[in-house]
């Protein structure tokens, strides 16, 4: 079993973010996990008909399959190592499994052409 596998099934058994499964984040992924628990705590993940976003403090970054294209992702993670996760994609499965997504009956696309 992972850490990450770990974190995830605490947080399905619990159905909330307790603190053990928020200190099993954070000693698993440190200040990336610490910014996923704020992002959700703050209702930063939405989902839309075509993506999960969360929303950072100056843009919005895509999850999507378990990934995202934000520059952490990109430049410091190992693609190869599923337990490397940038704090948006820590974020998505937190909310997830809490049920703390912020649900949005729109495409995600109709929503940038306002921004």
């Amino acid at each position: 079993m992972t850490a990450v596998d770990d974190w995830e099934s605490k947080l399905e058994a619990a159905g909330e973010l307790t603190s053990d499964a928020a200190d099993t984040i954070i000693a698993a992924h440190g200040d990336r996990g610490v910014r996923a628990i704020e992002a959700v705590g703050e209702e930063r993940v939405k989902e839309y008909r075509d993506f999960t976003v969360v929303v950072g403090h100056s843009e919005e970054h895509v999850v999507e399959d378990g990934g995202c294209e934000c520059e952490d992702s990109r430049y410091n993670l190992d693609p190869e190592d599923p337990t490397e996760l940038c704090w948006h994609v820590i974020a998505a499965k937190v909310a997830r499994r809490i049920d703390a997504v912020d649900h949005h009956d729109m495409w995600y696309s109709e929503v940038r052409e306002f921004l």
